[in-house]
Parts: C-alpha cells; structure tokens; sequence
C-alpha cells in the first residue's frame, strides 16, 4: 500500500556534525562555536560526536532496552501506563497517538525518580508528571542502568544548551536556574515493530518536539526523517553519535531565530525491528521562559504561533498538554477534567 505521507527522500542529507569536545580546544573553540550556531539555525537538527558517552554505555542501554520488549507481554503490561496517574509506564502498540493518529510503536516511558506529589485544589496540574515509575519486576536491572543513563544524558545536553547559547551570543547561564532544581528528564524505550498491518507506515507521525533538547540514540535500522526544503529526508544513523534536536521553547525563547522541526519515524519494512531512546532535557515544570536576551534578535523573525497549539510560557502547561492529547487513555482514567468533551 502507498505511503499516506509526502514523498521522501532517500538521499542522505548534510546534517552537521558537531564534535562538543573540540568546545574544549582553544585553537577549535571558535570554528565550534560557529558550526553549532549554523546547525541550530538550519534545521535545529544535528548529529553530535565527542560526547563522553562510551560504546559499553549505549550498547548496554540498547541490549537492555531489547530485553524489555522481549519479555513476555504479561510483563510489560504489569507496568502499564494505564496504572501510573504519571503517565509512567508502558504503552502498548498502537496506544499512544500523534496528530490524532495511532503510532505503531510500544514503549516504556521513564521520569525523574520521585515520589507522588501531594496536590491541593489550587496546584496546577501538572505536577502530577513527577512522580515514580514503574519497572519490569522480570528485569531488575533496568532501573539502575535506566536512570544512570539519564542522569549522563543530562549532563551532556546541560554543556551543550550552554554551548549554544554561547554560539548566538547569549548569556551561556541564561538557563541555569531553570534547570538548577528539578529539572524534567524524560527518556523513553522505544520499539517499532515492522508495518503495521493495515500497511500504514506511520511509526510515530510528524512532530515537534515542544520543550528545549532531545538526544536520541538509535539502533542502525533507520527510519527517522526530517523537514528540509519542504519534504521529508532520511537522518541515517551515524554509529557513536546523538541525533539532537530542538524543541519549540526553545525557538520561542529565541524568538524563532533557533528551529524546531518537524520530524517523524517510518516503520520499518515487514517484521524488521527498530529500536531507539530518546532522551528530553527540559526545565522543571513550573519554569516560566523568557526570551534570551542578546544581539542576535535583530535577526530573529519571531514565532509563528499555531491556534490549535498554543504554547505557554510555564514549562509544565505544554508538557502536560502533550501527554494529555498523547494518552488520553490514561488521562481520561486519572484527570477526567483535563481531557476535552
């Protein structure tokens, strides 16, 4: 069956590669600083090299995250999202929705380590997103390696941010207090399973991502895509490095000078599995983010913004609106009033 979606490309496109640890190196520094100001500007999509993060490391959260979708179904679904007022947990295949579409993809969804915050009638909702997860009792080994892996990610992500708000001439501390306490770190396990039966190949639909930094690792199947040039083109996976992308406070913050793209994942072809972790850095939830101050707003073009998406300027507000219209399964469970007659 043909493809729902705009027609791809199946040529690899110039997406930057930028090496963080040549930040390091006076005689680098500069042509650094200059090739992540450009990335942020083109797509706001980058591969990142020079990291930290070791080959043992990403094997090991990839072989982990097999083992997960290899246990038995039962399994997985003790830890189901559906029981987590959280939004903790796992989603099976199909579950969870983007564009109002369903995505042919299950995955666990893991936060901060935290406990179930206490509300009052006068908290804002979106509180509830802290919380504890839930684990695999059949795989004891996930939690320590899960949340090791993200506390990595964090700090990686937290130089970069800095390092980009350098590049546009920013104040590289601008974010600082924002992220200090409580930052809100997300990472999902994410399995595609091959096309979906009805032959739509939609893995996850085309999106933004709506907070500031996402790292994503993925196994070497491939399928992520981007918009450039006004069509979709294949972001192979490049074997030691992230996919990075920016998320829309981001280019709110800046008004619009650094880019949000749309992006989307393609099912693999018949039962060919792909597995990939994305990670999200954003700032505690009850961040409000104001724009970056510098120079380089002469040059920005402001934010178009979407009626049907309206972001707000309390961190916590959009990431709780996703989650709403991403599962509303289990919102309409534990926050009926969130979720839209």
């Amino acid at each position: 069956m043909p493809s729902a979606h705009p027609s791809s490309s199946a040529s690899s496109p110039s997406l930057a590669v930028i090496d963080l640890s040549r930040a390091d190196d006076p005689a680098e520094r500069d042509d650094f600083l200059k090739q992540l100001h450009a990335a942020a500007r083109d797509t706001g999509f980058l591969y990142l090299t020079g990291h930290g993060i070791t080959e043992a490391e990403t094997a090991r959260i990839l072989e982990l995250t097999r083992a997960f979708f290899a246990l038995p179904e039962a399994d997985r679904l003790a830890v189901s999202n559906l029981n987590s007022p959280h939004f903790r947990g796992y989603t099976r295949i199909g579950h969870e929705l983007t564009g109002g579409a369903s995505d042919w993809r299950d995955q666990l969804d893991v936060g901060a380590e935290r406990p179930a915050p206490e509300l009052g009638p006068d908290d804002p909702a979106y509180l509830w997103l802290e919380g504890p997860n839930q684990w695999p009792a059949a795989l004891p080994e996930l939690r320590e390696a899960v949340l090791g892996w993200q506390e990595r990610l964090a700090a990686v992500a937290h130089r970069l941010l800095r390092e980009l708000l350098t590049a546009i001439g920013a104040p590289p501390d601008f974010f600082d207090a924002a992220f200090a306490d409580r930052p809100h770190l997300h990472t999902k396990l994410i399995r595609y399973p091959g096309s979906a039966p009805s032959g739509a190949d939609q893995g996850v639909g085309a999106h933004k991502d709506y907070g500031f930094l996402t790292l994503l690792l993925q196994d070497g199947v491939g399928g992520l895509q981007v918009v450039r040039d006004g069509g979709f083109v294949d972001i192979p996976p490049m074997p030691g490095a992230f996919v990075v992308n920016l998320g829309e406070l981001l280019e709110i913050a800046t008004e619009g000078y650094l880019v949000a793209t749309d992006h989307r994942v393609v099912s693999p072809p018949g039962a060919v599995e792909r597995f990939s972790v994305p990670f999200f850095y954003n700032p505690r939830l009850d961040a409000v983010i104001d724009t970056v101050p510098g120079e380089y707003l002469r040059a920005a073009p402001g934010v178009a913004h979407d009626a049907s998406n309206p972001l707000h300027a309390e961190y916590g507000r959009n990431e709780l609106k996703g989650w709403v219209r991403a599962h509303p399964a289990v919102a309409r469970r534990w926050h009926p009033s969130l979720v839209q007659a």
